[in-house]
């Protein structure tokens, strides 16, 4: 990549429709390029593509039920425990907070020698907190147990989001990081409902058992089912965005070559020499994988340290983050009042009927996973085609408009509506409102990270984390107090006028992204042509 070249090139503006090509995706533009090495996951069959990514999904889930299976029952284990929930609360958002720190170590070591081993070991070092919790005492080890899991299962917020587009092209990506976004969701509204049944039947420890025993059946199936994807990519993505080297068109005039055949043509840089021998299932099965070109410890470290400087020096990216952190503190505001307001007066709910309660943001976040990914997929692609085939990151933005509106209405509902004791179905159908808003946002969030800067999402990825999960933390720490000096409604009056504002920056986003990716364009360029050199060893 010639660097006179190369910085005029905005990141995140790339071709992704050609009324020439005549490919098995239509008048689509594959982005990245493939390769021509058939062990390249973006060459993969479909099959092999949604086992790998099926094996993902099983660890978010896993991981997802053992942060999440305590909301239901923060009551008894206060009682329990002599703690009160505010205590609980703030035990929670330091698991939150560590779970976006502790990425600085896991996503480096991911990045460098494979994703495969960094899901399986998470999995079972987050057994232990689980199994310590039922026989800790105090608060001193409730946080500490809280905040051993969120180091353990950090992976699961920023790792899948690089195994996505290890596996999928940019038309796809929104529809696969919102399923993502759902099971992570949906499985820490599963979890409650789960543990409720189990509280009234065995008591709360046995629902902290319960986590554990998932993680364990998670984590030996990935064992045996899970292949690494990680790929060391020659070509960066959106290089030649600009003109896509009109040739290409002709090429596929002239001699009626396939879409896949034309972008493994732009692979100008691949190796001659040829490719290895795929790997046999009993290499599959280890838990490092060797790849040639993989960066050196010193490279590995170093990532820790950019991953910081993208988190100031992006604002693409800072303001991704921003969004998603205030969306997930709406989550954690919801679960932090839902055992609480559900199980108080006027309701009065026993613990299982609050985690029956949990059904509605698992059904709310299953249609928001089909509305982030698959419309906002479809929209990129008719905006793109509106645009003369160039797509800019920023399209898939537009669809914040809905969420962000239900997700404020959800907001005044629950916490207006449990100030003023209304019917239970008022607040079943506020914390949907709010759910949809919440995984729409993260969604759309991590969607939009990759979209910009897709060279280099394993940090970008983890700047996103550290600043959603820092933002949830503060809320987490500061949600009781919140509501015991401004009441239930005066609080959550403000948190839908939080919300509604932060997510309106979207405007400002569509108006002045792309100046902004600009801005950033020679230190991202720069760090993908320093990935693509160490690729060329």
């Amino acid at each position: 990549m010639a660097s006179h070249d190369v910085h005029d090139v905005v990141p995140g503006t790339i071709r992704l429709v050609d009324s020439h090509l005549l490919g098995d995706h239509g008048d689509i533009v594959l982005q990245p390029h493939p390769s021509r090495d058939p062990e390249d996951p973006l060459n993969w069959p479909l099959w092999r593509k949604n086992l790998a990514i099926g094996m993902v999904y099983l660890y978010v889930f896993g991981v997802g039920i053992a942060t999440a299976v305590q909301y239901s029952v923060l009551t008894q284990i206060a009682d329990a425990q002599g703690l009160t929930v505010g205590q609980l609360n703030l035990g929670t958002g330091l698991m939150f907070l560590f779970l976006g720190w502790a990425n600085l170590i896991w996503q480096p070591l991911a990045l460098a020698y494979g994703r495969r081993g960094v899901y399986i070991v998470s999995t079972f070092l987050s057994i232990a907190p689980m199994i310590w919790a039922p026989f800790s005492s105090g608060k001193g080890q409730w946080y500490t147990h809280r905040i051993l899991l969120g180091i353990f299962a950090a992976p699961v917020e920023s790792l899948p989001e690089v195994s996505v587009p290890d596996l999928f092209f940019a038309h796809e990506r929104g529809t696969y990081m919102a399923y993502y976004a759902f099971i992570l969701f949906g499985s820490n509204f599963l979890a409650p409902f789960f543990a409720g049944f189990i509280n009234d039947g065995v008591g709360w420890k046995w629902v902290m058992y319960f986590g554990a025993i998932v993680l364990a059946v998670c984590g030996v199936i990935m064992i045996f089912l899970m292949e690494d994807t990680i790929y060391f990519r020659h070509s960066a993505e959106g290089e030649e965005s600009d003109s896509e080297k009109s040739g290409q068109a002709q090429v596929l005039e002239s001699e009626g070559a396939t879409t896949t055949d034309t972008a493994a043509a732009a692979d100008t840089t691949a190796t001659t020499s040829p490719y290895p021998p795929p790997r046999t299932y009993v290499q599959k099965l280890s838990f490092v994988t060797i790849l040639p070109g993989r960066p050196t410890i010193r490279q590995t470290i170093l990532k820790s340290w950019r991953a910081l400087v993208i988190l100031v020096s992006f604002p693409n990216i800072t303001w991704a983050g921003l969004l998603y952190g205030t969306n997930l503190s709406w989550y954690n505001v919801m679960n932090g009042t839902m055992s609480t307001i559900l199980g108080g007066a006027p309701y009065h709910f026993k613990p299982d009927m609050v985690g029956v309660a949990y059904l509605s943001p698992f059904i709310a976040g299953a249609i928001a996973s089909l509305w982030s990914g698959r419309f906002t997929d479809a929209l990129a692609l008719r905006l793109a085609r509106r645009n003369h085939g160039i797509r800019e990151a920023e399209h898939r933005l537009w669809t914040l408009t809905v969420s962000g509106l239900l997700n404020t209405g959800g907001l005044i509902l629950w916490g207006v509506g449990a100030a003023h004791g209304v019917h239970f179905m008022g607040l079943i159908f506020g914390v949907g409102f709010v759910t949809f808003g919440v995984v729409c946002g993260g969604a759309i969030s991590l969607a939009y990270t990759v979209d910009c800067f897709k060279d280099v999402a394993g940090d970008s990825m983890v700047a996103v984390i550290i600043i959603r999960n820092t933002v949830g933390f503060a809320f987490s720490y500061a949600i009781t107090p919140w509501i015991q000096n401004l009441g239930l409604q005066d609080c959550f009056i403000s948190a839908a006028m939080i919300s509604l504002t932060c997510t309106a920056t979207f405007l400002l986003m569509v108006l002045f992204g792309k100046r902004l990716r600009k801005m950033s364009a020679r230190r991202y360029w720069d760090y993908v042509a320093n990935d693509l050199g160490i690729t060329s060893h």
